[in-house]
């Protein structure tokens, strides 16, 4: 591994993991810089596709939503249409006239570099001022946990693809292998199922299981869908802030669409698993 991406990852992990004890504002101003980074990537590359996009409007209603999912989370999901509008309302009252792909490119923008990663907040919201684990709230566990799965994955699949990876995962990313994959979703799923253990998930193997390999496969397609993106574009990396990884898009895909299902995991799935659920299994 370039020394480059060590020392950038030495740089990163400890201000991700504050960032998670503290919560609140702290967590929600860094997630909101680093959407408003990733924004910006995003445009650029919509722009070398000779767009015109909603750019500033879309990443102004993308602030607002992060600030409400901070201070007013069940008003959050009302934001995105409103913002929707907003957008379209922004467009047509441009000197040039609007095309579809300019509005797609823009709503596409807020779904994308906004509404989802918004969903990171909501979850280390959650049972915030109940502290646990190294005091933190079970919300700060849950972004912990995700953020151990995806590092997990991100490691194995990097180094195994380096050292064994002979089989081409897809072409829309050449340098992924099978075999990496492989070895980053398994790495994934053994992180997950030790925090379902550690935490005393009811049916912690099945569940634990269950939330690896959700976060796994998500993480994995958003880091082959910002490929897409950027391949679509032209172009390499979606920036070069962050020595040995690109732009702030190359190194936060893998972010993008796992939130909302670990989200919805912890709060819909969990709490509605039918006691007698594998009755004769006693993990427990």
């Amino acid at each position: 591994m370039p020394w480059t991406r060590i020392i950038s990852a030495i740089v990163a992990i400890p201000l991700a993991l504050a960032a998670i004890a503290l919560g609140g504002w702290a967590f929600t101003i860094g997630l909101a810089l680093l959407i408003y980074l990733g924004q910006q990537e995003y445009f650029e590359l919509v722009r070398a596709k000779g767009m015109i996009p909603a750019a500033k409007m879309t990443m102004a209603v993308s602030q607002v939503l992060l600030l409400i999912s901070l201070m007013k989370v069940e008003i959050a999901d009302a934001v995105v249409p409103i913002a929707g509008t907003f957008i379209c309302f922004y467009l047509l009252f441009q000197p040039r006239f609007a095309s579809i792909a300019d509005i797609s490119a823009s709503i596409l923008g807020l779904f994308y570099g906004g509404y989802l990663p918004s969903y990171w907040i909501r979850l280390r919201e959650l049972g915030h001022g109940d502290l646990s684990w190294f005091m933190l709230s079970q919300g700060g566990i849950y972004v912990l946990l995700a953020f151990g799965c995806i590092w997990a994955s991100d490691i194995a699949s990097y180094s195994m693809g380096k050292l064994v990876g002979r089989t081409r995962l897809s072409d829309i990313s050449p340098k992924k292998t099978v075999e990496g994959a492989i070895f980053g979703l398994f790495s994934c799923v053994s992180v997950a199922t030790i925090g379902a253990w550690r935490m005393g998930w009811h049916l912690w193997p099945v569940t634990g299981v269950t939330l690896g390999l959700l976060i796994g496969v998500a993480s994995l397609l958003g880091d082959l869908t910002e490929s897409m993106m950027k391949r679509d574009a032209g172009v390499k990396d979606s920036g070069q802030l962050i020595p040995g990884h690109g732009g702030i898009l190359d190194r936060a895909d893998s972010y993008v669409f796992t939130a909302p299902l670990v989200y919805y995991f912890v709060t819909l799935i969990l709490p509605n698993l039918p006691p007698d659920l594998f009755k004769n299994l006693n993990f427990n």
